[in-house]
């Protein structure tokens, strides 16, 4: 393959888009314009059928606006390259084709910055310009084509709660997740609808593990995981959903225990490891610990490393802590008392406590897993160690350092006979607009 260059020129960005209000102006050389509009621009390419990519050609215009979420607005143009949607190359590695057969194009993107800073798209038109022909836009004006519809509408209602049961259903995440938003909806008239849905979820309160579905007291988490899906649903004739599929984006959260807001009600919240309210709860988990241990002692608590409390229709503990082998025997005493004495060199356990509590029923249900600690870990604890008086120590945050693109980008390819695939070099460098 020849050698190529790809040269894009980052013009002078226009502030027609900044005129919005609270919207401010982006120059060529903020790192983020390329990082956005190359996420468009994949997107855009991944959802062709057939034909070849679109390469970059020039950014025109962009914005980025503060709030709740962070959104950039860009304008960009694009060619048509000579590499094919299945050839699995990224437009990087595509040169343009011939002049006159080309097709060209326009886009608008509306993007949001997610907190692990990967940009979402929340909107994109393109309008494609045929090497010699009309514009093209995805406006249909037939029978039996794919039709945007208003995401408020009612008939999507069955289609979207199916589409978050699937999503909790068919993945591995430990907690239940609830529909954000709606981006976009489409549908077509078959025998019976096609519909084509794009939505974010959010993480809730509820785990998989004390609730099998959600119910109304599940509430999206603040800093929890979220993700935003693409859904192909099919109703038939019957209004029965008979097919769904969907792929998601996943976006991680923050650590859930460092930043949920004090008034958030069924959040988990952190409770002082020497809190009286988890007598009960470290009561029943050194019981349940005892009952299923077949070592002929009796473990007792020593040290408490950390403990949550969260509101589920009950109260569910969930506590870290450290048990030690006791001088007291199963056989000479009926249960664990508080007059038994650790053994200095005896047995010692980390453990992971779940004691869901309802109290007006009665009913405690805890479930204790330990593993065994080596006797150098347990040496080297300070003295005085007490169980209520286990210091909490905050790891700090790890920081993040991003790598800056400027907006003149090239990209090379191999020449023809120097390997069995072409590989990508890239280098940037700063162009002043």
């Amino acid at each position: 393959m020849k050698l190529i260059t790809i040269l894009l020129l980052c013009s002078r960005l226009l502030p027609s888009l900044a005129q919005e209000e609270g919207a401010q102006e982006l120059n060529c050389n903020d790192e983020t314009v390329f990082q956005a509009v190359d996420t468009a621009l994949k997107k855009y390419n991944a959802e062709l059928e057939s034909g070849n990519q679109f390469v970059l050609y020039r950014v025109t215009k962009g914005t980025k606006k503060d709030g709740a979420e962070t959104l950039y607005s860009f304008k960009y143009q694009i060619k048509e390259g000579n590499c094919s949607v299945q050839s699995g190359l990224t437009w990087q590695d595509c040169d343009f084709k011939d002049a006159e057969e080309a097709a060209t194009g326009e886009c608008t993107a509306t993007l949001e910055k997610r907190r692990n800073n990967k940009f979402s798209i929340a909107t994109q038109i393109c309008n494609i310009t045929p090497g010699k022909g009309p514009i093209v836009t995805n406006e249909y004006h037939c029978l039996g084509c794919m039709h945007p519809i208003s995401v408020d509408s009612p008939e999507l209602g069955p289609v979207l709660k199916h589409a978050v049961e699937h999503f909790n259903n068919n993945t591995k995440h430990t907690h239940l997740f609830a529909l954000g938003e709606v981006k976009s909806a489409d549908r077509q008239v078959v025998a019976g609808m096609n519909y084509q849905i794009i939505y974010s979820i959010v993480q809730t309160n509820c785990s998989k593990e004390d609730f099998p579905s959600l119910h109304e007291d599940c509430v999206p988490l603040p800093s929890g995981d979220d993700g935003e899906c693409k859904g192909n649903a099919f109703v038939d004739i019957h209004k029965t959903i008979a097919g769904f599929s969907d792929s998601c984006e996943f976006y991680p959260g923050d650590d859930l225990f460092e930043l949920l807001p004090e008034d958030c009600p069924g959040c988990p919240r952190n409770i002082p490891v020497d809190s009286p309210e988890l007598k009960e709860a470290l009561g029943h988990s050194i019981a349940q610990l005892n009952a299923e241990n077949n070592h002929t002692f009796y473990f007792k608590i020593d040290t408490v490393k950390k403990a949550t409390s969260q509101v589920v229709a009950g109260t569910k503990y969930v506590i870290e802590f450290i048990a030690r082998e006791t001088k007291c025997s199963k056989e000479s005493n009926a249960e664990l008392t508080a007059d038994c004495e650790t053994k200095r060199l005896g047995q010692s356990l980390n453990c992971n406590a779940n004691v869901y509590m309802r109290p007006w029923e009665n009913k405690v249900v805890p479930t204790v897993k330990c593993k065994v600690l080596d006797m150098t870990s347990v040496i080297r604890r300070p003295p005085g160690f007490s169980p209520f008086r286990a210091p909490r120590v905050k790891k700090p945050k790890e920081s993040t350092t991003r790598l800056l693109n400027s907006c003149e980008y090239k990209g090379r390819l191999l020449k023809a006979g120097a390997g069995p695939a072409p590989e990508r070099q890239a280098e940037a460098s700063t162009v002043t607009p």
